[in-house]
């Protein structure tokens, strides 16, 4: 799950958020305050077990979100790792020469990663050979989106940059202005026919032209509020969904809200504040809070339909639906499966005990999970 970092105060401190209204009183390390839930016994009523397992290296603090491409899992760390798995078996594993700080962007051509340096290193999916390296304007800690012949990278100063898939030559740059205070995001945008979506500081959903970066549409998700800058971040740091002609973001300190996907017509919004971001599955539209709750919302309407609350202050990542389940990750490596029609445990796996922050992943009917420290597994049964 994507874990959002507040960039430096007059230079005096970064915070790690995880986080909901006040930072002391639901930090799960914190010495005051609630704490973290421990994991109460469940009925164990679906099966789930591991297919494959891998090593690819530890993240180093930074959040790597692997890519799936039909039967191959590209993945990578911070130590410049970056391997191809099929079924789980090693096709190649190069290094990268350099310390990554983002996750893999893919497609049958390309590997796409990026450094804190601004690097952007573009690498053949066959066989793992460099083909090109570009610049981008700072630090890339979200995973580049691919679009044919175009590469899109979302920078740190909020920047979104399109390059030339074959080449690497910069084609157009999408700015907008920003507060004075926002968060690291490792978002990456995303791509849908003629729009590139993503989230910005301020709450705001922005639709861009794939072919020439124009803006098509702006929409908001929360308006920031209270009388401090820390209170006013409303940011949106997690992945927009899509679903037929809905697109649905959360914000941090913020609410959920669906946009037609063509107009940006606000279709609804709920006062839901989410880090780790939102799924869309048919009827429904779930999110992980901040404070560790999974909520399903009706898609049509965002009626409350249920609420899981026995997580609190897990840290999750964003759900992940499968056709017999719900997915959701937290802190300590455990990845717990849910009923979508009412949010019970159905089961739960132990990974290797680090936590699980980048998104989980889906490829066919498994479930991909890249750890904290580097294992990478193949999950049935979600």
């Amino acid at each position: 799950m994507n874990r959002p970092v507040l960039a430096a105060v007059a230079g005096v401190m970064t915070l790690m958020l995880s986080a909901c209204s006040t930072l002391e009183s639901l930090n799960p390390f914190a010495s005051r305050g609630p704490k973290i839930a421990e994991l109460q016994a469940i009925e164990t009523t679906a099966s789930v077990r591991v297919l494959w397992e891998n090593q690819v290296g530890k993240s180093g603090g930074f959040s790597f979100t692997p890519a799936v491409v039909g039967s191959s899992v590209y993945a990578a760390s911070h130590d410049g790792t970056i391997l191809r798995l099929d079924d789980g078996q090693t096709v190649w594993k190069i290094n990268a020469g350099h310390a990554l700080t983002g996750g893999v962007g893919a497609d049958n051509n390309l590997v796409v990663v990026g450094t804190a340096k601004g690097d952007i290193l573009a690498f053949a999916s066959a066989d793992g050979r460099m083909l090109w390296k570009a610049k981008a304007s700072s630090e890339i800690v979200a995973p580049p989106a691919i679009a044919p012949g175009t590469v899109i990278v979302r920078s740190g100063d909020h920047r979104l940059t399109a390059y030339d898939a074959f080449e690497g030559k910069r084609k157009w740059v999408y700015q907008r202005p920003t507060p004075p205070l926002s968060l690291r995001t490792t978002a990456s945008p995303l791509l849908i026919d003629k729009y590139v979506f993503a989230g910005f500081p301020g709450g705001k959903l922005i639709a861009v032209s794939v072919d020439n970066g124009a803006p098509l549409w702006e929409g908001t998700v929360s308006l920031p509020k209270g009388a401090t800058e820390l209170d006013r971040v409303a940011d949106i740091t997690s992945v927009p969904v899509i679903d037929d002609r809905t697109v649905c973001a959360a914000a941090f300190q913020g609410r959920i809200a669906c946009f037609d996907l063509g107009s940006g017509s606000l279709i609804w919004a709920r006062d839901i504040s989410s880090a780790a971001g939102l799924t869309i599955d048919g009827r429904y539209v779930f999110v992980s809070d901040d404070k560790g709750a999974v909520h399903a919302l009706d898609k049509s309407s965002g009626a409350s339909l249920w609420k899981q609350d026995k997580l609190f202050l897990r840290r999750l990542t964003a759900p992940l639906s499968g056709a017999r389940g719900l997915a959701v990750a937290d802190l300590r490596g455990v990845i717990h499966f849910l009923r979508h029609d009412d949010g019970a445990f159905v089961a739960r796996l132990t990974t290797d005990g680090s936590a699980v922050v980048a998104p989980l992943q889906r490829q066919n009917d498994r479930l991909i999970v890249q750890t904290s420290d580097g294992r990478i597994l193949a999950i049935e049964g979600s």
